[in-house]
């Protein structure tokens, strides 16, 4: 039996996700939502971390300020759509600007500066109040509807979310970027040496792993209604991430995506049936499942089907 092509999976996948509303109730439309906000996130991690090999820490604070920049815009009257738009664009600028400063660093260095800009942005937000309401957080306009339709709403700006960062990465992948992120990710002196500018590669990879992480962060401000530092600015939600990623596949195009849905339904079924217990228990099948496959779920596929690389 021959493993579905890469556009097929993709089509799939995103139609078992959008067709949530057909078989499930409110509940199941909600974990859909959720399943692609994350996947949206760990796909655009794969950017920096996956594609490139930097331990980025960041996607927090860029999920946060996606939220904020969000809130602030819908609350001084921009519909939400355009305030969705102008967070993506402003966090993407702001992650421009840092990562010409935070890619001179390498390694756990990085890392450590990484972790360090997601506390730093939680401490600004908190302090201006004035602006941000502080420790009190923000509420937004609420999104008129039913509890079902903006479910189904909300569901369906995310699959969009999700859908644009695959075919971003499909791009990537087969572009002259992604040739130059890979081989800053196997030999970063080397690729400098063949005429690889490093610095730019990583820049454009920093930026486009910021992009989808603001506006779902953004989306998830107007989802919810309201929105606070602690949590706008988790760094539980980065290392989330970076373990979905690891747990589908990192730096291929749909193992991230993958890894996402199986982390989400782990975490619900462990939740569901073992209350005290669930978060122990969902670290040790995690640990386990990357310790035995290091390549991530997707190298089950590769093992079991030659040729089925994604």
């Amino acid at each position: 039996m021959k493993p579905l092509p890469l556009y097929a999976s993709l089509v799939v996948g995103l139609a078992i996700l959008a067709a949530a509303p057909l078989y499930g109730d409110n509940y199941v439309v909600r974990t859909a939502a959720i399943v692609a906000m994350y996947g949206a996130l760990a796909t655009s991690w794969n950017f920096i971390g996956g594609f490139t090999g930097y331990p980025s820490f960041s996607t927090a604070a860029f999920f946060g300020l996606g939220a904020y920049v969000g809130a602030l815009c819908q609350r001084s009257g921009v519909p939400m759509v355009v305030a969705w738009a102008i967070a993506s664009v402003a966090v993407a600028a702001f992650a421009a600007l840092l990562g010409g400063i935070l890619l001179r660093l390498r390694g756990h260095y990085f890392a450590i500066g990484s972790i360090a800009v997601v506390e730093l942005c939680r401490l600004i937000v908190s302090s201006w109040s004035s602006l941000t309401g502080g420790g009190d957080g923000l509420n937004l306009p609420l999104v008129q509807g039913t509890p079902e339709d903006l479910m189904r709403f909300f569901l369906m700006v995310m699959l969009v979310i999700l859908a644009a960062s695959l075919l971003v990465t499909i791009l990537v992948d087969r572009s002259r970027l992604g040739f130059g992120l890979r081989c800053i990710h196997q030999n970063e002196d080397a690729a400098a040496m063949v005429g690889v500018n490093t610095t730019a590669y990583k820049v454009a990879a920093y930026t486009l792993s910021a992009v989808f992480c603001a506006a779902a962060g953004a989306t998830y401000a107007s989802w919810t209604g309201y929105i606070d530092p602690t949590d706008s600015f988790q760094i539980v939600l980065t290392v989330k991430v970076v373990v979905m990623a690891l747990l589908g596949g990192a730096g291929t195009i749909l193992g991230p995506a993958i890894g996402a849905a199986a982390f989400v339904l782990l975490e619900e079924v462990f939740w569901a049936n073992f209350i005290d217990w669930n978060r122990a228990i969902l670290g040790l099948v995690i640990v386990v499942l990357i310790f035995f496959l290091p390549g991530g779920l997707l190298s089950l596929r590769r093992r079991l089907m030659p040729g089925g690389a994604a």
